[in-house]
């Protein structure tokens, strides 16, 4: 199957992609604050610039879009039927950075956390996964 866009409408739009202050990372972040949590974001000085990072707690959450970062079994990690070699280097190359985002900052103390894209939608479920995410952590 063809692209019904144009090579340089798709290069447009993909351009238009955000990696900070997605919609889902908004969503974490307002949840996380009216659950009284204090955060910093993206800090640069960390392995992978964790989105939402709880110094006090040494907790590092990234949110994740379930298409960029090959959610497994979730619909909206789909494969572009146009230029799927590309994509799927892609695919790997975020995967891989990912784990090692991940790795780094576990052997530096920290506890990190994924968010997925899709566990954004619903305010009250997200909410109990960051609770959930800090009533493990009990050292705040």
């Amino acid at each position: 199957m063809t692209d019904k866009l144009s090579p340089e409408r798709r290069s447009w739009l993909m351009s238009r992609v955000q990696s900070k202050n997605t919609l889902a990372e908004l969503r974490v972040r307002t949840v996380a604050h009216r659950l009284g949590l204090r955060f910093r974001l993206h800090r640069k000085d960390l392995a992978g610039s964790p989105d939402l990072v709880f110094p006090k707690c040494r907790i590092a959450i990234f949110v994740h879009g379930c298409f960029w970062h090959r959610h497994p079994e979730c619909p909206k990690a789909s494969i572009p039927k146009s230029n799927s070699e590309f994509w799927m280097q892609k695919f790997d190359a975020n995967r891989r950075r990912d784990v090692l985002a991940i790795e780094k900052l576990q052997q530096s103390g920290w506890r990190v956390e994924v968010i997925w894209e899709c566990e954004t939608r619903d305010a009250e479920r997200l909410a109990d996964r960051i609770k959930e995410i800090f009533e493990i952590s009990s050292e705040r």
